[in-house]
């Protein structure tokens, strides 16, 4: 009988600990190693933690002394896991009792199979008014298809992975938050299949995670796609990979100074300009010659940029009038909004 190991990466999530622990003790797959690694929380998680593992000797606990976030956390669980198949359970998720169960069927029906996705279902804060993720089910997609429509989530993240290649790719800790989304893409985009399971991830919601904050660290999006592409070339990509992830990266960039320019205001002097600073050297890392046509040639998005190398006069020029050109673009797109 195949194993699964299960990473849960935990802090402060005494309020939500106790469903996603007992969801993971109540599947209907009994062959799990479980490992819980408590990023130095201050509340009452980590003794609950142990309460657990004291009942159920699948429960492995490690305690981090200094709070590292939620990749490094998982990479310190992965290097204990003994699973064939290794999934992730944010602490405050939860899965359907059968859910490790129909997605290792997934794995052992097809052996091509390399990740498989949890079916997800979205909740509000309270774990109420269930919403399944709109995604267009497949049975089957190569690894390339699978990352490029993992680029605008048109398949989500939450998945099961084959531990080995899971090892091969730990998570991406160049950021704190968003570059875990890369080690999701390595992943896909290394798999040789990737399927979907009728599984159930219940994924809470919540108004104060990162994303939905005005914090310079929103910007650290923008980092975690730089990491994303330098792994691609590590990895010799082909060109045509490459470029569909530039494309991306360009168009993250325009929406994250869309980001800058709505909410500047309620960021400090110096998270401003941090913020100025990080756009400004992802923009001159970007190879416009990948950008196609349409996403380079309409007013908004014109780089201002030549695809060869130009002097740090022509850089700086450039910069300013492509700051200018986002300033009025989002202010005729809040007045034209406004109207």
């Amino acid at each position: 009988m195949s194993c699964v190991t299960v990473l849960v990466a935990v802090y402060n999530a005494e309020r939500y600990l106790r469903q996603c622990i007992s969801s993971l003790l109540e599947q209907t797959y009994s062959c799990l190693q479980i490992i819980c690694i408590d990023d130095a929380s201050t509340d009452g998680s980590l003794e609950l933690l142990h309460d657990y593992a004291k009942k159920d000797s699948r429960i492995v606990v490690i305690e981090q002394q200094q709070n590292r976030g939620q990749a490094h956390a998982r990479n310190v669980g992965l290097r204990q896991a003994m699973g064939d198949y290794v999934c992730f359970v944010d602490s405050d998720d939860w899965l359907a009792p059968d859910a490790i169960e129909k997605t290792v069927a997934v794995f052992e029906q097809n052996p091509l199979a390399d990740c498989v996705l949890f079916t997800l279902v979205k909740t509000d804060e309270n774990g109420i008014n269930p919403q399944p993720y709109k995604m267009k089910e497949f049975e089957s997609l190569s690894g390339s298809a699978a990352f490029e429509a993992s680029l605008n989530w048109s398949i989500h993240g939450v998945y099961m992975v084959r531990n080995n290649l899971h090892q091969a790719f730990p998570y991406d800790e160049s950021q704190r938050a968003y570059s875990d989304d890369n080690t999701t893409r390595i992943h896909y985009y290394n798999s040789r299949e990737v399927r979907l399971s009728k599984g159930i991830y219940f994924y809470r919601q919540h108004s104060a995670s990162t994303s939905h904050q005005v914090s310079v660290r929103r910007f650290d999006y923008i980092l975690a796609n730089r990491s994303m592409k330098h792994m691609l070339e590590e990895l010799h990509a082909n060109n045509r990979i490459i470029s569909v992830y530039e494309q991306q990266r360009w168009l993250n960039l325009i929406d994250t100074y869309m980001f800058y320019f709505q909410y500047r205001q309620q960021l400090s002097f110096n998270d401003r300009q941090l913020a100025l600073q990080i756009m400004k050297s992802v923009w001159k890392g970007i190879e416009v010659n990948r950008l196609k046509l349409r996403s380079k040639m309409k007013f908004g998005y014109f780089p201002f940029r030549l695809p060869v190398s130009q002097s740090q006069i022509a850089l700086s020029m450039g910069w300013l009038f492509f700051r200018i050109q986002e300033e009025i673009y989002f202010t005729l797109r809040k007045y034209l909004l406004h109207r």
